[in-house]
């Protein structure tokens, strides 16, 4: 986009913020923190495509004055690691819902399929996860111990292995997202068709709800993440195929930077979904309360953070206050 035209498209709205910034009316902390993060984005941009221009002193200036009220008119508590996973991405995650939706309906499709094609021949499975890990299982449910795959390795081994192993599957997933999406799509795919043919088999094998209450302990946490690591990756190919008024390159850098917010978001649940694989998932014989609280919980943390918190920020922000 050129300096003119992205100008005139945003000249309004940044003397609309000058005269809320240098103006006696005082602004609430919400209202200012909006204008920061806008001007904020829009000074990154032209930083990098204006440099020689005074355009981005003109909007640093701005920046500055909305950063100073802030923390003039707002006491802080934390850090901004604090502020990102707490304030600013779940504000910023919200125009992308629709990116998390597609991604859960594709990867509920994929499941469906892997489920389905289990049903019809369970030899299926032995394709999809292979002859060794099926055999393992098959041995283990004779022993009457159908999860003790969970049980062999040594809990900081595994909770470190298994974190840092899913970590970099959400980042392939993500990362895919330069092919148009379809590497994306792939990785969704792959992952989801596992998944149906794992718990059709466990079902096929009489021990259908010992392996739910097992591995979606760790599982619900686990798997949300890798939906949110492909809606990241839809984000960033939605540059490419859908740059609108802006040029390919500069729509790509955009939505490959939020696409990488979104993956940062999600390390603490991996971390999470690690711990409880690696110390609690191996205890089979917890009650089935308290695997079921587990579940359910983890479920709530990841609805209220990626559905709930982004949607309730946004209509605190933009929703005019009654009196």
């Amino acid at each position: 986009m050129r300096e003119v035209v992205f100008t005139k498209k945003n000249k309004d709205k940044w003397q609309n913020y000058e005269k809320a910034l240098t103006g006696k009316s005082q602004l609430n902390p919400e209202d200012l923190t909006v204008i920061y993060l806008d001007l904020t984005d829009d000074l990154a941009y032209a930083a990098t495509y204006y440099p020689e221009s005074k355009l981005p002193v003109y909007l640093n200036e701005l920046a500055g004055i909305a950063h100073r009220k802030i923390y003039k008119t707002k006491k802080t508590s934390g850090s901004a690691i604090k502020r990102f996973y707490l304030h600013d991405f779940p504000l910023m995650f919200y125009r992308y819902r629709q990116y998390l939706l597609f991604s859960f309906i594709v990867f509920l499709v994929f499941a469906a399929i892997g489920w389905y094609s289990t049903s019809q021949n369970l030899d299926f499975a032995r394709w999809i996860m292979g002859n060794a890990y099926v055999d393992m299982t098959l041995e283990n449910i004779k022993k009457g111990d159908p999860m003790a795959v969970y049980k062999q390795a040594n809990e900081v081994d595994m909770f470190l292995g298994i974190t840092i192993n899913n970590i970099k599957v959400a980042l392939y997933t993500f990362m895919m997202g330069i092919t148009l999406g379809l590497g994306t799509l792939y990785y969704l795919m792959r992952n989801a068709i596992m998944l149906g043919a794992f718990q059709y088999f466990f079902l096929e094998h009489g021990v259908f709800w010992e392996s739910v209450r097992t591995i979606w302990i760790h599982g619900t946490i686990e798997i949300s993440v890798i939906i949110v690591a492909g809606a990241a990756g839809f984000i960033m190919a939605s540059g490419i195929l859908m740059p609108g008024t802006y040029t390919r390159k500069q729509s790509f850098i955009q939505k490959a930077r939020d696409g990488l917010k979104v993956m940062i978001s999600t390390i603490p649940f991996f971390i999470i979904a690690g711990f409880f694989e690696g110390f609690v998932t191996r205890h089979t014989e917890m009650p089935d309360w308290l695997a079921i609280l587990i579940i359910l919980s983890s479920l709530t943390l990841i609805i209220y953070y990626y559905v709930l918190l982004p949607k309730k920020l946004y209509l605190q922000y933009n929703e005019p206050s009654k009196s």
